[in-house]
């Protein structure tokens, strides 16, 4: 057998998202692989209502959709913004006293936080536009330097790994699969 027949393939989300390019420069192949995993993580999360966007996986998990979505919004503000550029910007969804708030006060605004999310991928896709990739930013964690590229790539890994997330809550919610 040299072909794969197309039902045997899994089913793909409905939706525009541009395959990033198989060929290309890195900066183009990075960027764009970082893209098609945000919209792949909206897609996986459409047409859901507030109430199932915030359902959790099992007990005793605070996963939910909703969740992910503030924990992602967090994650590009934090890497891009505050370590990477240096931006004086307060943390999202984070204080010491509370460092699960992303994932356990998911009874605001689904709507708002996805405005939230759209702002920050914006605000990341700028910074990452004005430099380069051996640009570096500084670890808050450790003081170490990383690289643009670094960061990018691992970017890529945290949407991936979340995407994953997101097929088991989205099948636990409406039985929906796909890549």
């Amino acid at each position: 057998m040299d072909t794969i027949p197309d039902e045997n393939y899994s089913a793909t989300w409905e939706g525009d998202r541009s395959e990033p390019p198989r060929v290309a420069s890195e900066r183009e192949i990075l960027t764009s692989t970082l893209d098609w995993h945000r919209r792949t993580f909206e897609l996986k999360c459409q047409g859901l209502t507030p109430q199932q966007m915030a359902l959790r996986s099992v007990e005793p998990s605070s996963m939910s959709l909703h969740g992910l979505l503030r924990h992602l919004t967090g994650t590009e503000r934090w890497w891009f913004r505050l370590q990477f550029a240096g931006e004086d910007v307060p943390l999202l969804y984070y204080s010491d006293e509370w460092p699960e708030q992303d994932f356990e006060d998911t009874d605001g605004d689904v709507e708002a936080a996805w405005a939230a999310w759209r702002e920050e991928c914006a605000r990341s896709r700028e910074i990452v536009a004005a430099a380069s990739l051996d640009d570096t930013g500084t670890s808050r964690r450790d003081g170490e330097p990383f690289s643009l590229r670094w960061l990018l790539t691992h970017h890529i890994a945290e949407y991936a790994r979340h995407a994953g997330h997101a097929d088991l809550l989205r099948e636990r919610i409406d039985g929906r699969t796909g890549h």
